[in-house]
């Protein structure tokens, strides 16, 4: 399934943001079936509160188009979307994303709030969670046991 070969490759980028010291969130946007964005947390390394998984690979994405503008997209990311990134997200005019692990902290699409929700949004992407959310957790977890020691 094209579905879980995405989040696959967002898990891998999951594992990237873990070796930076990061917390692993992965995150990739999908056009026709191709990644044209790729994106991992990376907020401490590079001094950027705004450079989450998710918006690292709409900037990307919007580079490779040639556009801030994103119809028809797909992104795919490990962790249930905050507010700022479900933000971004509904302005991207992404057709439809899809999220691994619940997010009880932060999570913005269910968890905490539901902004994807709200009726008066311009637009209405289709945002589901629980894609390999067993694995997606597992990768948080053991990211955060390791750091307890």
């Amino acid at each position: 399934m094209d579905d879980e070969k995405f989040m696959r490759e967002a898990l891998a980028l999951a594992g990237e943001a873990a070796a930076a010291g990061e917390v692993p969130v992965g995150a990739v946007v999908v056009k026709d079936g191709r990644v044209i964005g790729r994106g991992f947390n990376r907020p401490i390394g590079s001094a950027d509160p705004t450079a989450h998984a998710e918006i690292v690979a709409l900037r990307e994405a919007a580079a490779a188009e040639r556009n801030y503008r994103l119809p028809g997209c797909q992104l795919f990311v490990t962790l249930e979307p905050c507010a700022m990134c479900v933000g971004a997200l509904v302005h991207a005019r992404l057709a439809r994303v899809v999220f691994g692990a619940k997010d009880p902290k932060t999570g913005a699409c269910g968890s905490i709030v539901d902004l994807p929700a709200i009726a008066h949004w311009n637009h209405h992407g289709r945002f589901e969670g629980g894609l390999l959310a067993d694995e997606c957790s597992a990768a948080l977890k053991d990211f955060f046991a390791a750091r307890r020691g």
